[in-house]
Formats: structure tokens, sequence, C-alpha cells
């Protein structure tokens, strides 16, 4: 273990944490990213979801410690506005382009290729989008919780912003368990997050138009009201794959085991 790492026991085992190092983006933000296992091995960059974070979503869940077991390099990567990346207010820095970028800077830095994606939620719209466009990059990916195309229109901007200043709750059920889930999570900034949100409304999304060409495992929980969403895109792509997250809604489906086991054992195919 290097200086650079501290140990953390997980489940019995020790479950070393590097130190972030950060990537510039192209607009000048630091993204922090997280690397683990063996430099050699085949590299998975993964991608967390709208209000988590690159540790949140894929170490304390077990990710990290099945993917690196089962011989996978992980490179996690802290999305702009999350984690201990930077967090701009303005919503301009955050369109589904610059995400895309993002990612390509992260592999370009790393200097990786023959790369498979991970990701969840708001990374599985990234991933989604980045697969095509980085065709010579991407191999294969694993693509959790994905809607079909802009999730978040009902999302109520106002209010959140109000929230934010006055406290005053939030009417809107959608906004209302956004907000809430994203104040749970420490060291997330709520106007930056509402900001990505109206940066990412009305822009480029996910759709049975633009479905990437490599193979795809796609899971969403059985309990996650996006599942025909996400059934329906996987038979839009022509190598792709459906499962179901038994019991799992879009806030519970990445810890579950059941979708770890079957993602780990598609990424080493």
């Amino acid at each position: 273990m290097s200086a650079q790492t501290h140990a953390r026991w997980w489940n019995g085992a020790v479950d070393a944490t590097p130190q972030p190092q950060f990537v510039l983006s192209s607009d000048g933000l630091k993204l922090a990213t997280y690397d683990f296992g063996d430099l050699d091995a085949p590299p998975v960059v993964a991608l967390h979801g709208f209000a988590a974070s690159a540790l949140v979503n894929w170490q304390v869940t077990g990710w990290i410690r099945d993917l690196t077991r089962a011989g996978h390099r992980v490179i996690a990567v802290d999305q702009r506005g999350h984690g201990q990346s930077d967090k701009p207010y303005d919503p301009e820095r955050y369109t589904m382009e610059l995400f895309v970028d993002d990612l390509s800077q992260v592999l370009n830095t790393y200097m990786l290729g023959d790369v498979s994606l991970l990701g969840y939620s708001l990374g599985s719209r990234v991933s989604w989008l980045a697969a095509p466009a980085l065709p010579h990059l991407v191999t294969r990916a694993v693509l959790g919780g994905l809607p079909e195309g802009d999730p978040l229109t009902r999302f109520d901007l106002e209010a959140a912003r109000d929230y934010v200043r006055t406290g005053r709750m939030i009417e809107d059920p959608l906004t209302s368990a956004f907000v809430m889930m994203a104040a749970r999570v420490p060291g997330n900034d709520l106007e930056s997050l509402i900001s990505l949100v109206e940066g990412l409304r009305g822009g480029l999304q996910a759709d049975t138009t633009n479905a990437p060409g490599q193979p795809l495992l796609l899971g969403t929980g059985t309990d996650d009201l996006i599942i025909d969403q996400s059934r329906r895109l996987a038979e839009s792509a022509p190598h792709a794959r459906f499962v179901e997250i038994p019991d799992r809604n879009h806030f519970s489906a990445p810890s579950s085991g059941a979708f770890r086991t079957a993602a780990v054992a598609f990424l080493s195919e």
C-alpha cells in the first residue's frame, strides 16, 4: 500500500481509499478521480448518479471491492458539481456535452484505451452518449437506472432554490425527493446541483435514436418508475441485454448485490 492511501475496514477486509487525483476539464474545472486496483488490469471508469459521488456510489456499496477482486482496475470519477470536484453555480457549466467531454479528458489524462464504462442514473446518461462518441476507446458499458429522454422536466427549480434560501418545504414530490436526497450527502452544494438540473434540461438526452453500438448491460430496479424506459432503451441498442434488479427503486438499486454480481460477470466476459 502506498503512502498516499489509507486503509478502511469494510466487511472484514481492508478497503484502501486513494487520495483524489485531479483532472482538468476543458473549461478549467478540477475533477476528482480515484484509482483502485492493479495499474495493468483492464480499466473500468465509473460515473456516479445525481447528487452522489464516486465513493458513495461505488465504494461504500461494494462495487470497487468486487471489481478489483475480479481483476479490474477502477477509476471512479466525481462528476462536475459533485464530491471533491469543482461545483460552479452557472447552469451553462452543466451541459451534457461538457459531461461527456469530462469523461474524454479523464481517459486522455490517464492514457486509457479499451475502457469499460460503469454508470448509474446521471452517470448512465453520460455513458450512453459517450460510448458512440468515443468508439475507439469504449468497449462496453454497464448502465444502471437509465431513463429515456429528460428525467427532470418536472423538477421545480424555483421551489428548490426557495428551499435553499428560506427552508420553505417543497410541495412537488419529485423535486422534494431529489433535494432531500441531495441534502443528506455530506459535502453536497444544493445551489450547484440545482444549477446542474437547469443546465441539463432541454439539452442532449439518451433516447432510442442514439443508442451505442458496443455491448451493453442495462439494469433497473423492479420498483423504479423508469423501468419501462430503460427496457425500451435496451431494446433499441444492437448489442444490449436488460436485467431487472429485484425489489429495488431508483435510489436503492446501486447497493443491490444481484445487480453487482451480474455487472461484474458482464464486465469480465
